[in-house]
């Protein structure tokens, strides 16, 4: 049979044109998963820089204890000002050689399962469906430096575990962490099967991401590929990626947002050791080095379940509730994503021990207190310059003082931070016509600022 040579030709190029079409369209489509999509896209995702952030402890967040215990106060956590929930690991717990009295929920014994303290796969969906009902992402604690010594991975693939030279599975390096094994990242099985764990929820939960746990000791080639991946999920909606880390290239990773372990121990110092309040910028500007893209913020805050536990509740770190509320004003609005750990809003004075079941007595609510966190945070929900703004400083050794500046919107924030009255000395660019940010009271600023101890000021323009 005889062929026609230029239509041969022309075939070809017409298959491979489609090839190539094919191909490109498929880099764009979500990856084949075993899973089907549950629930439907969060509409309301917040941008990363209007996200305030509520970590969530889920055996102190109730009497009970559970995941239901959280959705029944989903109201509570709304009229804060929070637009993100941060579930502490809600996945089964190892037993073999556990610490405290129910062993550390970082020592995840299956990554594709509800601990059954917390109650079912069907509580966490419904949980994440009524939070986007009141217009809030649900973000999931995730470990994937580590498992607990009975995670089936153990026994089924050693090799994905680090070892020592006589071929014991070690803890991970530098700590005293003994109740976990360290997982091996050279291993591609092993990553692998860990970004499909992280998959499962985005699919089967419908959650919005994830906090990633010990996020500096994971390498920064796995946090690429398990962002990339899990972002092509969801065609119509932005994944929330916060990394537990200090590392600066987490952003070039694809994170939205970083630690700021060095911001909250200048904070504590202020307090502890008598540092300057001159300190907090100096602190700023270490954790913005070398932060490529302006748009990048660092999650900042006065307490969470580390802190909380090991060092102590705001009210013990920061000079009772008035200082506690002037230092969480710094960390709200200088240049941060904040986050509140539960309890802290209320002047919860007991330390939470997520090893074991300490519930939040939220009858002793302090509602003054709430009432201050609450206007904080709606003040920081409606101002673009707190949220986007330009930093510059005019901090002494008692008062942290700053503008932030976005187009047109200026604000002028100033927190004593000590127990004395003081008075602040005003640059004279800052002299003149302001509006009080929380009442809109007109405010004349002169020479100096005049605050009482733990007393804060927010001025507008």
């Amino acid at each position: 049979m005889k062929f026609n040579i230029k239509f041969v030709y022309a075939l070809l190029l017409a298959v491979a044109f489609v090839s190539c079409s094919s191909s490109d369209d498929d880099s764009e489509k979500t990856p084949e998963s075993p899973y089907t999509q549950y629930g439907a896209p969060f509409e309301k995702m917040p941008k990363k820089e209007d996200a305030i952030i509520y970590q969530v402890n889920i055996r102190a967040f109730s009497q009970a204890g559970t995941l239901k215990g959280v959705q029944d106060r989903l109201s509570q956590i709304q009229e804060l000002g929070a637009n993100v929930i941060y579930l502490m690991p809600v996945f089964p717990v190892g037993k073999e050689r556990a610490s405290g009295e129910l062993g550390s929920p970082y020592a995840v014994k299956d990554y594709k399962a509800v601990n059954p303290d917390f109650g079912t796969l069907q509580d966490l969906q419904t949980l994440v469906e009524e939070a986007h009902k009141k217009n809030m992402a649900v973000v999931l604690d995730w470990v994937a430096n580590h498992t607990a010594w009975d995670n089936a991975w153990i026994t089924q693939h050693k090799n994905w575990y680090q070892q020592d030279a006589a071929g014991n599975i070690i803890i991970p390096p530098g700590t005293n962490y003994n109740d976990v094994a360290q997982l091996n990242f050279d291993n591609t099985e092993m990553k692998d099967a860990m970004i499909d764990a992280m998959s499962y929820w985005v699919y089967n939960a419908n959650i919005d991401g994830f906090r990633c746990d010990y996020a500096d000791f994971v390498p920064n080639n796995f946090w690429a590929d398990a962002i990339t991946k899990l972002r092509k999920i969801k065609k119509n909606q932005s994944i929330l990626m916060l990394a537990e880390g200090s590392k600066y290239n987490h952003f070039a990773s694809g994170f939205d947002y970083t630690f700021g372990f060095n911001f909250f121990s200048t904070l504590e110092k202020l307090f502890k050791e008598n540092k300057p309040a001159t300190t907090i910028q100096d602190s700023n500007a270490t954790e913005y080095a070398n932060n490529y893209n302006p748009e990048n913020r660092i999650v900042r805050y006065t307490s969470n379940h580390d802190v909380n536990l090991s060092d102590g509740t705001p009210l013990e770190l920061f000079g009772g509730k008035k200082g506690s509320i002037a230092t969480f004003v710094v960390a709200a609005y200088l240049k941060s994503v904040p986050m509140i750990y539960n309890g802290q809003e209320i002047g919860y004075a007991q330390r939470l021990n997520y090893f074991a079941k300490t519930p939040i007595d939220w009858s002793t609510a302090d509602n003054e207190m709430l009432a201050e966190y609450k206007k904080i945070i709606a003040f920081r929900n409606t101002s673009n310059a707190i949220k986007t703004g330009t930093f510059t400083g005019y901090s002494t050794n008692s008062v942290s003082a700053f503008t932030m500046i976005k187009d047109s919107e200026k604000v002028f924030v100033l927190s004593n931070l000590t127990d004395a009255t003081v008075k602040h000395l005003v640059p004279s660019t800052l002299k003149g016509n302001w509006k009080d940010a929380f009442t809109g009271a007109a405010v004349t600023v002169g020479a100096e600022i005049t605050l009482q101890p733990f007393q804060y000021i927010v001025l507008k323009n």
